[in-house]
């Protein structure tokens, strides 16, 4: 089958399944003598679980490691379930990170009139932050944080 079908019998779009074999993730695809590529039904399911994994929110390299264990018929569980728990680890880091940015949402969203005064907690909070914290290059800011002006 070419990618477009692939592409449907997977769920994986076109573009996606390009870049898991630019990554490394999923092999190269045989290519017809016009250069296309053709997908088996062995391909499908891995694509399928690929997908089933990034559903579950695990990373390029998790998967990585979740495809070789799954290919792996003699693999121990316990390696999958010490992946699968570290997972959760993570995830429960970031619903307590997204959490507590929420709480600190709503407390600004509280205190703001929402009228036709210019002044307003978030964008003051926004502001605050933004001139307090330069972002070293390479990271990503990682969210609202009450502060001297966030509160009263």
């Amino acid at each position: 089958m070419n990618i477009g079908q692939a592409a449907k019998a997977s769920g994986v779009s076109a573009k996606m399944i390009r870049h898991y074999e630019s990554v490394g993730l999923f092999p190269n695809a045989q290519r017809t003598d016009a250069g296309y590529r053709q997908y088996s039904d062995k391909d499908v399911s891995t694509l399928r679980f690929v997908r089933q994994s990034r559903d579950l929110g695990f990373s390029i390299e998790q998967i990585r490691e979740l495809l070789a264990l799954w290919q792996d018929r003699r693999r121990p569980s316990r390696q999958v379930k010490a992946l699968a728990q570290a997972h959760i680890a993570e995830l429960d880091a970031k619903l307590q990170e997204l959490r507590a940015m929420k709480a600190t949402l709503e407390h600004l969203a509280q205190r703001c009139h929402g009228d036709d005064r210019p002044d307003c907690p978030i964008i003051e909070n926004l502001a605050t932050k933004a001139a307090a914290a330069p972002v070293a290059s390479g990271s990503r800011p990682r969210g609202l944080r009450p502060g001297p002006h966030a509160g009263g």
